[in-house]
């Protein structure tokens, strides 16, 4: 009886022990999982390339865009890009109409506070939040025919009471504070709502215009005089002082080039490829 039971024991002992083994596994396994560092360069490139495509929102599923660039995207590729000992410098390259101030100001300020040289590069566009990110390189180079600029804000939008009242429907207004649903399609906007709406936009509009000023270093009034949401070709960005340099990727080479003090053939692009990042 006695040794029976002590044969219990022990089997009961040891399966608590392979348990506990097994939850000390799984830890170690999924804490490795986590802290592995994910490498941006093969060995031989040294400069890291991220594209800033399409709307700048701070979540994927956030209004109907079909590409989307958002702020963790970005930061997860800096930090992997600032720990991976290959990478000497990132090369951004810009092709967006803008996005949410937040979210644009966030990717501008993880580019601009970088340790590793920071080159941007506009395609087509670099319009509105997309300026507002381009503007944070330490060297910024875009094509003469580059659309830059479109400095201001907008929450513009189609009222549409006429169109209901044609089609025999009626907004029935139902709220518990008079600001409530500010800014409906349903129904005539207010004077009120109105200067309401107008005052907030103009505080965002002089903070883009003071991110512009600080990070492009020019006087705070030239950029309120270039803020009129417009854009301009490259060409004459440059002249304005919105740009560094003309030019493509060739120039961005001899541009890391001089940052790095190295050789052009040494300056090698690490290539972002379709379904390495997730958009």
């Amino acid at each position: 009886m006695q040794k029976s039971f002590s044969r219990e024991v022990a089997g009961v002992v040891m399966r608590a022990v392979v348990v506990v083994l097994t939850i000390v596994a799984i830890i170690a396994s999924v804490s490795a999982l986590y802290n592995v560092e994910n490498k941006i360069s093969d060995g031989e490139c040294n400069i890291a390339v991220i594209p800033v495509e399409g709307a700048i929102l701070p979540f994927y599923g956030f209004g109907d865009f079909d590409l989307v660039i958002t702020p963790e995207t970005v930061e997860s590729f800096m930090y992997d890009a600032e720990k991976d000992s290959s990478i000497e410098a990132v090369l951004f390259e810009v092709n967006s109409p803008g996005g949410t101030p937040v979210a644009s100001a966030r990717i501008a300020d993880r580019f601009r506070n970088s340790p590793l040289p920071v080159v941007g590069l506009v395609g087509d566009m670099a319009a509105s939040g997309g300026y507002m990110v381009a503007s944070a390189a330490d060297y910024l180079i875009a094509s003469p025919m580059s659309n830059i600029g479109s400095i201001g804000v907008t929450m513009s939008y189609v009222e549409e009471s006429e169109k209901n009242k044609e089609e025999g429907l009626t907004y029935v207004q139902l709220t518990t504070g008079k600001f409530k649903d500010s800014g409906t399609p349903n129904r005539p906007i207010t004077e009120e709502e109105r200067e309401m709406f107008m005052a907030d936009l103009q505080i965002v509009h002089n903070e883009f215009v003071n991110l512009v000023s600080r990070y492009r270093n020019l006087d705070v009034e030239k950029v309120k005089a270039l803020a009129d949401g417009s854009t301009m070709p490259g060409a004459r960005a440059l002249e304005n002082g919105l740009i560094d340099a003309l030019g493509g990727r060739a120039e961005t080479r001899s541009t890391f080039a001089r940052i790095l003090n190295k050789d052009e053939s040494d300056i090698k692009f690490c290539e972002y490829t379709k379904g390495f990042l997730s958009f």
